[in-house]
C-alpha cells in the first residue's frame, strides 16, 4: 500500500480528532454519497417515465414491464424463502414494478455478489489447507473423530455440521454487563500480547477508547507484535476520514489494515453486505466480542441517547481459534498480502484440549450472507424452542420475520416467561416505529416487552432457563440476520449464564413494561406502520 505524505498524515490526524475546521471534510464524504444516491434515484425514475410513459412505443414497453412483473412475482411465489419477505416484495412489485423489481434485485435476495462469494470460499479452503499442513508439520494428531463426537446434540451439532464451527469444552467465559467493565479487560489483554493482535470492528471512532487502544497497538508493534485491523467502510463513514487505513499502516511496519467492502456511491448488491462483527483476538488465547464497538458512547464517555447499555463477552482456550479463522478468512479474501493460517496456530505445547471439571460448552460462530441459512437465527430459534421456564432477550431492533415471531408466540403460549428489552430512547426513528409495530401481537400472546428507559440498549443476547446463553452482534432484524457478517458465542458455563441472568433482572428493574394502554397508536399511525412494514427488509 502506498505511503502517505507527511501533510496528508497530519490532515488525517486532525480530521479523525474532529477538529472544528476539518469537520466539514469528515462529514462531506457521507453527504456526497447520499446526494449521488438520491440523484441516481431521481434520474432512474425520470428515465423510466420518459421511456415507458412518454414514448411512441409506450404500450409495448408497458406490456414488457407487466410480463417482467408477473415473472418475478411467480418466481417469488415458488421460491422457498421467508414468507413475510416474499409477501412484502410481491406487494411492492405489484403496486410499483419499476421500483419493486430493481429494488428486489438489490435488497431482496440477501446474497453477496458472485465475486465476493468466490473470494471468501477460496479463502476458507486456503485456511483449512494451511492449518492442516501446520498440524502435520508439528506432529499434531489430524484425526477429526474427536471433533465429530463433540458435535452430537442439537444446536451444537447444527453449528458444527452446517457452518463449520465446533463446540469446545475447555477454556473460560466471562460476561460483561457494560462497556465500562469490558474495556479495562480489553486493554489488559492488549498489554499481554506477545505474538499478534487481530481487530475486526464495524465502527471505530476517535476518542478515549480508540486512543487508548491505538497507543497500545503502537507499543506492541514496536515490540514486534503483528497487528491486523479490519473495519467496515460504511460503519466508519461518519467517524473516520478517507485513507485512514493507509494512515494506520504508515504508523508502523507491523500494522496492516483492511477497509471492508469500500463504499461506492452507486447501487450495487454488495453494498448490502457489511461487516457488523466486533472481534478482538490476542495471541489466539483470548477473544472479546459482543455489541461493543470502538467508540466512546460504548463505554459511556460520550452521551448520545442517554445511558448506552451494552454487553460483551471474553473467551479463553481453544475456542478462540474460531475467531482467528473468521478474521483470517475475511483478510485473505480481500488482501493481496495474505496471512498463513498455520502461523496463527498456538504451539503444540500450548494446546490444551483438557475438558474442564465443570463440563460446559463454548461455541463461537459466524453469521454470513453467503449462506441461505442464518446461523444467528438458528441459534435464537433453538433457544426459544428449548425454553421451559424463561427466555430473556436484549435487542436494539425488533423487526421480526415469521420464523422468530412464531417461535416467540409459541413459547409464550406454552407458559414460558418470554421477556424482550428494547430501547427506551431510539437511535433511528423509523426503525423504532417498526419495532413498536411488533408489540401488539406479541403482547397479546403473553410476551412481556420492556423499554429501557435510562437510554439506548445496544446489547444483543439471550439467556434461558439458567442453562445457556448467547452474546453476539446480530440484532433481531432482517438486515443483521441475512445481509451482514455477524458473530456470536453460545455458551453454557453456569457462572457466565448466571451473570447474564442477573444483568437481565437489573435491566427489567429500570425499564418500562409495555402495555396496551401505554403503547397505543392512532389510526393514522397504524396505517403508516402498515406501509412501513412493506419495506422492513431494507432496515
Amino acid at each position: 500500500m502506498k505511503k502517505l505524505s507527511a501533510r496528508k498524515m497530519k490532515w488525517i490526524e486532525r480530521t479523525a480528532k474532529n477538529n472544528r475546521s476539518y469537520k466539514l471534510y469528515l462529514y462531506n464524504r457521507f453527504f456526497s454519497f447520499l446526494l449521488m444516491v438520491l440523484c441516481q434515484i431521481v434520474g432512474y425514475v425520470f428515465a423510466i417515465y420518459l421511456i415507458v410513459y412518454d414514448s411512441p412505443a409506450a404500450f409495448a414497453l408497458q406490456s414488457a414491464i407487466a410480463v417482467l412483473e408477473i415473472v418475478v412475482v411467480l418466481y417469488l411465489i415458488n421460491k422457498h424463502d421467508r414468507p413475510t419477505s416474499r409477501l412484502n416484495w410481491i406487494l411492492l412489485i405489484m403496486i410499483a414494478p419499476i421500483i419493486g423489481v430493481p429494488g428486489y434485485l438489490l435488497f431482496g435476495d440477501g446474497k453477496p455478489t458472485r465475486k465476493m462469494l468466490k473470494k471468501i470460499n477460496a479463502s476458507k479452503e486456503e485456511i483449512r489447507a494451511q492449518k492442516a499442513q501446520a498440524l502435520i508439520k508439528d506432529g499434531s494428531v489430524t484425526d477429526n473423530s474427536n471433533e465429530n463426537q463433540a458435535c452430537e446434540n442439537g444446536i451444537e451439532h447444527y453449528l458444527c455440521e452446517g457452518f463449520g464451527y465446533r463446540p469446545y469444552y475447555n477454556g473460560d467465559v466471562t460476561y460483561y454487563e457494560n462497556g465500562e467493565k469490558m474495556f479495562p479487560e480489553m486493554l489488559s489483554a492488549l498489554d499481554s500480547a506477545e505474538k499478534y493482535i487481530l481487530l475486526d470492528y464495524f465502527i471505530i471512532a476517535n476518542g478515549k477508547m480508540w486512543e487508548e487502544i491505538l497507543k497500545r497497538l503502537l507499543q506492541k508493534a514496536e515490540q514486534g507484535v503483528k497487528i491486523r485491523i479490519i473495519y467496515d467502510d460504511f460503519g466508519c463513514m461518519m467517524t473516520l476520514p478517507p485513507n485512514y487505513d493507509r494512515y494506520l499502516e504508515t504508523l508502523h511496519e507491523n500494522i496492516r489494515c483492511l477497509t471492508f467492502n469500500n463504499v461506492v456511491p452507486f447501487f450495487a448488491v454488495r453494498m448490502n453486505n457489511r461487516d457488523h462483527r466486533k472481534i478482538l483476538v490476542v495471541d489466539g488465547k483470548t477473544a472479546f466480542t459482543g455489541g461493543i464497538n470502538l467508540a466512546d458512547e460504548y463505554i459511556n464517555e460520550k452521551k448520545r441517547f442517554g445511558y448506552w447499555k451494552d454487553t460483551g463477552i471474553k473467551i479463553t482456550g481453544e475456542s478462540v481459534q474460531s475467531f482467528v479463522d473468521m478474521f483470517l478468512c475475511t483478510w485473505n479474501a480481500f488482501r493481496k498480502d495474505k496471512e498463513d493460517a498455520g502461523w496463527y496456530l498456538p504451539p503444540l505445547q500450548e494446546r490444551d484440549g483438557t475438558q474442564n471439571e465443570e463440563k460446559f460448552v463454548i461455541q463461537p460462530y459466524e453469521n454470513s450472507p453467503l449462506l441461505r441459512t442464518s446461523a444467528s437465527e438458528a441459534v435464537y430459534a433453538d433457544m426459544i424452542q428449548r425454553a421451559k421456564r424463561y427466555i430473556y432477550i436484549f435487542t436494539p431492533y425488533l423487526i421480526l420475520g415469521d420464523y422468530l415471531r412464531t417461535e416467540l408466540l409459541m413459547a409464550a403460549r406454552r407458559g414460558v416467561d418470554v421477556r424482550i428489552v428494547v430501547p427506551g430512547i431510539p437511535d433511528k426513528k423509523m426503525t423504532y416505529r417498526l419495532t413498536r409495530a411488533n408489540y401488539p401481537l406479541l403482547m397479546k400472546a403473553g410476551v412481556k416487552i420492556y423499554e429501557y428507559t435510562p437510554g439506548f440498549i445496544h446489547a444483543k443476547g439471550m439467556v434461558c432457563d439458567d442453562e445457556y446463553a448467547v452474546v453476539g452482534t446480530a440484532n433481531f432484524d432482517y438486515r443483521s440476520l441475512y445481509f451482514h457478517f455477524e458473530d456470536g458465542v453460545y455458551f453454557t458455563k453456569k457462572s457466565a449464564v448466571a451473570a447474564a441472568k442477573r444483568d437481565a433482572d437489573e435491566v427489567f428493574a429500570v425499564s418500562k413494561l409495555c402495555t396496551k394502554e401505554n403503547t397505543k397508536r392512532s389510526m393514522v399511525g397504524r396505517l403508516f406502520d402498515s406501509v412501513l412494514c412493506v419495506f422492513e427488509t431494507m432496515f
